[in-house]
């Protein structure tokens, strides 16, 4: 008895008022409402997706346009009389009209040379420590400024 007490509530409360032809009338309107976002959700991204395809293809038009300009210039510089010059000296072994080649050995070079490598620096305490390289005191530098340390001394 108590299933037929719930079948017939829930027909007169759901089932029953879906076939008046107001409730049917929202119904469809609530579905074709839902179809045309739907086709306007479409239409949206697939502009969306043509718009960036366009801004990569200008962009890759724009690189290919400075490559271009970047090959005319090379190949300006090598007509000119310039890298005709240099080539023949480095290829040819070939001078200018009054100079002259002059050889020096590799000791006497070397001997009149300067040194590269970095003197050892003495700090406020009286140590003496060992100079880096710029470039990986600039690392160091970056790597400390990121992990947020306290550099001492540089």
């Amino acid at each position: 008895m108590k299933l037929h007490n719930i079948k017939t509530a829930i027909t007169e409360r759901y089932i029953k008022p879906l076939g008046d032809v107001r409730n049917l009338g929202l119904i469809v309107f609530a579905a074709i409402v839902l179809l045309v976002t739907w086709s306007g959700i479409k239409a949206v991204q697939a502009n969306y997706d043509l718009q960036r395809e366009i801004a990569g293809l200008r962009q890759a038009n724009g690189v290919s346009g400075l490559e271009n300009e970047n090959q005319k210039l090379k190949n300006q510089y090598l007509g000119s009389d310039e890298f005709l010059e240099l080539a023949a000296r480095r290829q040819f072994g070939l001078a200018a009209p009054g100079e002259r080649l002059v050889l020096i050995p590799k000791s006497v070079a070397m001997a009149h040379s300067y040194s590269l490598t970095v003197p050892a620096q003495l700090t406020s305490t009286g140590t003496t420590i060992i100079s880096k390289p710029r470039y990986q005191r600039n690392f160091e530098a970056w790597i400390n400024f990121f992990l947020h340390r306290q550099t001492i001394g540089d």
